[in-house]
């Protein structure tokens, strides 16, 4: 009999056990799912202001994925309550979740804000607790109603309605893939697994030595949770690239400068198998040349050290500048403004030139380590039409000598004819004799005053009128910054106005 009941008890057990195994595999295998179910759910009775149901499912949530953003909303649904009903235990638990959200963020960027957010809760709490203390020592009426529970202070109208948070996760499948947001230029945004705030549309791309990368697009609302899992497959046809230099943020090119910057050091990815160049350049440095052969499967590095040189940086703006075209010592420097360049130290002519208006043109002196802020204000080339009348005029008594000496030429082969031909001697007082000279006269005439005339049109189309182009010049001296990254350190030069 006991054995039998043994028996019964073991095979109850088993099946007990066996029927339990998939339920909670499952809720192991996937537990983003339930947090996701549970943070829709607190989402709900956060708006709908229930919230002690709000504070359970982001528990819930905390549960299945602790991640610090579900201590901030629980810490959140209790400060909303405790605002509401002036119930000083919601402030105290609102404050431990808070403590608890930066213990687990400690390099939140709301930490000062949410540490002054607890400060202002334990003071409310001891507030409401000394006002009812004092209120339970006056003599109850019991045809008297309760009082209403007190307003909240003026510290914690000041914190404002608490909104709950949103969550974007981006995982992998391997983990430690780079993320890059919006494009590579800007560097490696974080590592998988990532989470953390982020609003509105972009871009992104996850990538892996040795995996096939993935991108795509998508948007973060700030009041949802997003969970992007992304599985990255073996690469076996691409070869991996790593590009460091000592200078952050040094730009990169692959094989066709003309193609422009495939991003910025530190830079990791994926390239075709073959032989490729690669420029390396940063402001006040010399570009550094890499020739290098990717293999399919394999990895490669290329670390420049940068060299700097005596350098300065030219800055010109001014009104219209996006619309002028720069130029340093008789070469285009920027096409359009405002133009920033390193520039080599020494002695260097600046002009900056627009359609239609005056050019400015200075000689500057760069010297190592300053930034020469030139302001250009450019003045508009003056009308030219007293040159074009000068011009018009010029013509008309030009072509009035012309007419004037073919006329007298005419005459004078008349008469040159009329004596070859052997007709009587000429009468001296024949008025084509008068008549010539005088076309002749006027010819010469003509041609003098279109001579003035013409020096006066040409005076008028290169004479300078109405005021110039001006330029104030400004020198800073440039500093030295450190600049510190997950994967880098370096230093880059800065100025300030």
């Amino acid at each position: 009999m006991r054995l039998r009941i043994a028996l019964l008890s073991a095979f109850a057990l088993a099946i007990g056990f066996l029927t339990g195994l998939p339920g909670r595999a499952q809720a192991q295998g996937d537990p983003w799912k339930a947090a996701q179910a549970a943070f829709n759910q607190g989402e709900t009775y956060y708006l709908s202001g229930k919230f002690d149901e709000a504070a359970d499912h982001f528990k819930k949530a905390y549960e299945a994925r602790p991640m610090p953003q579900f201590l901030y909303n629980i810490a959140a649904s209790f400060h909303m309550k405790g605002k509401k009903a002036a119930d000083p235990a919601s402030y105290d638990k609102s404050a431990e979740y808070y403590a608890r959200y930066l213990t687990e963020a400690p390099n939140a960027k709301d930490k000062a804000q949410v540490e002054k957010t607890i400060a202002v809760l334990k003071a409310e709490a001891e507030r409401l607790r000394a006002a009812a203390a004092a209120a339970a020592t006056q003599p109850s009426d019991p045809t008297t109603p309760p009082p209403p529970p007190p307003a909240p202070s003026a510290e914690i109208e000041q914190l404002g309605e608490i909104k709950y948070r949103g969550l974007v996760v981006i995982e992998s499948e391997p983990q430690g893939a780079n993320i890059y947001i919006d494009g590579k230029e800007k560097g490696p945004f974080a590592q998988t697994p990532w989470s953390g705030s982020m609003d509105g549309e972009f871009q992104y791309l996850v990538e892996k030595r040795g995996y096939k990368s993935k991108e795509g697009r998508t948007a973060a609302d700030p009041s949802k949770l997003l969970l992007l899992q992304i599985v990255l497959s073996e690469e076996d046809y691409l070869g991996w690239l790593e590009i460091k230099s000592n200078v952050p943020g040094a730009t990169i090119y692959l094989d066709d400068k003309n193609v422009g910057p495939i991003g910025k050091t530190p830079y990791s990815g994926n390239f075709k198998p073959g032989k490729h160049k690669v420029w390396i350049e940063a402001d006040g440095y010399e570009t550094t040349e890499h020739d290098i052969e990717i293999i399919a499967g394999e990895a490669a590095e290329i670390t420049s050290t940068l060299k700097g040189s005596p350098v300065g940086y030219l800055y010109v703006r001014g009104p219209g500048i996006e619309s002028s075209s720069i130029y340093l010592d008789g070469k285009l420097l920027c096409e359009r403004g405002p133009c920033r360049k390193p520039v080599k130290e020494g002695r260097h002519k600046v002009s900056v030139r627009r359609s239609g208006y005056k050019p400015y043109t200075t000689t500057i002196e760069v010297q190592a380590k300053t930034e020469l802020n030139l302001k250009a204000e450019l003045a508009k080339k003056p009308g030219r039409g007293d040159a074009v009348v000068a011009y018009v005029f010029a013509g008309l008594f030009a072509g009035g000598g012309v007419y004037l000496g073919l006329q007298a030429q005419n005459l004078e082969k008349e008469l040159e004819d009329a004596v070859a031909n052997g007709n009587p001697p000429l009468d001296q007082n024949d008025p084509r004799f008068d008549r010539g000279k005088y076309f002749a006269i006027g010819a010469n005439a003509a041609y003098g005053v279109a001579g003035l005339l013409g020096l006066a049109a040409i005076y008028y189309t290169f004479r300078d009128k109405g005021r110039p182009s001006i330029g104030v010049v400004d020198v800073r001296a440039l500093t030295l910054v450190p600049s510190v990254g997950p994967n880098y350190a370096g230093l880059n030069m800065e100025t300030s106005w």
